[in-house]
């Protein structure tokens, strides 16, 4: 994280740190708004080295064990934070956590991956502050109830995909996104999507990129002293909830593969031609961070293949912003062609895009994580129509 806040003070501020990140802070952040543009690269970057330091803190505090689902989620946190979540509007979503832990007597380490995870509603916060007459006050409140219900609703939805959608808690404020933005247009204050897309980066991102990528992969190679077995293994795990690589194959091996998996998801934006922004750094991260928890080459390809064959027939551009997000957070589903094969993760792949196009209008904006949404709803309807069948030749 502090690579992130080093990066941001190098390329410098269009007008200050300070006054660049207000212009972060003050924006609604619903889908899609790019960070890069709102504030420039330089605040982009601390803000989201800030973000990713506060989720390790929190983390720290509530003495939870660093292993593969909080680096996955400190990852999709700062990845995120290019994207919607900054310094500001990630706290009542956290408070809102916190509260549910003390109704249940129990402490927050019970709840911290509902909490980092649970972020992906601070659009919530800052659109009703900024875009609504309910101001700060309502701002914080609706953080808080979103907080609140975050760790009851993820653990009853996670049974409907059985593990297979690895962004559960995206599936969950799917649902509570979608239930505010009801709301909001029924009292005709309707919260829609916005389209901030960055251009005119890569030359600066890519070497940033390049060194960040590499020293994860230099210094597993160094933990494993250069052995890459337990590497390898990795590739023959599914990758369903709870699949902690870290745990069952090591530190090492787990940072290799997060280096990985992260120029996987480089290459392919480049390799399409499209922009090295904040939306695709999103992207990235959360791939590099899950790295740690379920996804790997092996069980990526298939979902992103069939997420990019499916744009030629539903005539979409690659490199449009739907599109590009669509194929990197197709590999929400992991899991699909993990389990279950190929074929059926390319198929899953090809579902994921038709569902993400359609189901941020559902929610407004307001859950970032609208691929684990939709992710959420393709893997519920995979596993029921072939948990049937199963049970037809059984």
């Amino acid at each position: 994280m502090l690579a992130f806040i080093i990066m941001g003070f190098i390329v410098g501020f269009e007008h200050s740190l300070l006054v660049d990140l207000y212009e972060i802070v003050k924006a609604p952040s619903v889908l899609i708004t790019d960070y890069f543009v709102v504030g420039g690269l330089g605040a982009a970057m601390v803000n989201a080295g800030l973000v990713g330091l506060i989720g390790i803190l929190l983390t720290k505090v509530s003495k939870v064990k660093v292993k593969g689902p909080i680096i996955a989620a400190i990852f999709t946190m700062a990845g995120f934070s290019f994207l919607g979540k900054n310094i500001i509007n990630i706290w009542p979503v956290f408070l809102g956590v916190y509260l549910y832990s003390l109704t249940q007597k129990e402490g927050l380490n019970n709840y911290i991956l509902n909490a980092l995870f649970g972020t992906a509603l601070a659009p919530l916060v800052s659109s009703i502050s900024i875009t609504s007459d309910l101001g700060v006050t309502g701002g914080i409140i609706g953080g808080v109830i979103a907080g609140f219900i975050v760790p009851p609703l993820a653990g009853h939805l996670l049974a409907t995909h059985q593990g297979l959608n690895l962004y559960n808690i995206g599936f969950t404020a799917g649902f509570i996104g979608t239930l505010f933005t009801g709301i909001f247009r029924g009292i005709g204050n309707a919260k829609e999507l916005v389209t901030y897309w960055g251009e005119g980066y890569n030359d600066i991102v890519f070497p940033f990129l390049m060194v960040y990528l590499g020293s994860m992969i230099i210094l597993g190679l160094f933990l494993t002293r250069g052995k890459l077995k337990n590497y390898i293994e990795i590739h023959e795990l599914s990758g369903a909830l709870v699949t902690d690589t870290v745990t069952h194959k090591g530190l090492g091996s787990s940072l290799i593969n997060m280096g990985v998996v992260g120029f996987l998801g480089m290459s392919y934006v480049l390799l399409i031609g499209g922009e090295l922004n904040g939306g695709a750094l999103t992207g990235i991260f959360t791939i590099v961070g899950f790295g740690a928890f379920g996804k790997h080459i092996k069980n990526m390809l298939p979902l992103m293949l069939g997420a990019y064959l499916s744009l030629y027939l539903f005539q979409w551009n690659p490199t449009e912003p739907g599109p590009v997000l669509g194929v990197l957070f197709a590999t929400t589903l992991a899991p699909i062609s993990g389990t279950l094969g190929p074929l059926l993760g390319m198929l899953a792949g090809f579902l994921h895009m038709s569902m993400v196009m359609n189901t941020g209008y559902l929610h407004g904006g307001l859950n970032l994580y609208n691929n684990g949404f939709a992710g959420g709803i393709v893997a519920t309807m995979m596993i029921g129509v072939i948990k049937n069948y199963q049970n037809d030749f059984e």
